[in-house]
């Protein structure tokens, strides 16, 4: 059994709304990976918001491209991508279609099927670290590209879906800058953490790569 009082899907409604409403609001909900050999559920700690072509730091804000095409379509669908070139990252996407923000999940505790998920994560110490930072939650999900643009917001038989959960109450949520975003993007605090909890990742500013002589 899933540890979480309720298993009900999130309503599309919830992610028609601005991207700095969904982004806190997801935290405390569950969000499951179903896999050939079972169940991987994890409730999410930690959330970064990206509010498309109003936000230097978001994929969307030059507009529409093949990679970020699921990005501006309907709302509650996952948005897949690639990075620097070995990792995978997941996000879900808000606002009305064409709108193109999305919350980056950035990390979370496994609550079912940390068995199935520990093989995919050899070099984590403990479950603790099984999804602390983006790359990892999705390796330990098992996530990538084969998974952009599935709809979230479905009971039926879907690989990935996100639960109700259980809210976390707003004095126990902390916001802050988004890890690693540089430029005029860095510097919105739109980065949100459960307090205290052991799964969040560590903050990282952005550090410029320096130029060969």
């Amino acid at each position: 059994m899933i540890a979480t009082p309720d298993r009900t899907p999130l309503p599309r409604e919830f992610f028609d709304r601005p991207v700095l409403e969904v982004a806190p609001d997801l935290l405390g909900r569950v969000l499951v990976r179903d896999t050939p050999d079972g169940p991987i559920a994890l409730r999410l700690t930690e959330v970064e918001a990206y509010d498309g072509r109003n936000d230097p730091g978001s994929h969307a804000y030059r507009g529409r491209t093949p990679r970020n095409d699921v990005m501006f379509g309907p709302p509650g669908h996952v948005y897949v991508y690639f990075t620097y070139g070995m990792w995978f990252c997941m996000n879900l996407v808000c606002g009305p279609d064409g709108t193109a923000s999305a919350v980056l999940l950035r990390a979370g505790e496994i609550v079912e099927g940390a068995e199935l998920a520990r093989p995919r994560r050899l070099t984590a110490r403990n479950d603790k670290e099984l999804a602390k930072g983006p790359a990892r939650l999705a390796t330990a999900l098992g996530v990538d590209r084969s998974l952009d643009g599935t709809d979230a917001c479905t009971s039926e038989d879907t690989p990935l879906r996100i639960l109700a959960g259980t809210p976390v109450p707003r004095d126990q949520v902390r916001n802050g800058p988004r890890t690693g975003v540089s430029g005029e993007g860095g510097v919105h605090p739109w980065r949100y953490w459960v307090a205290d909890d052991p799964t969040v990742s560590p903050y990282r500013a952005h550090v410029p790569k320096r130029r060969r002589s």
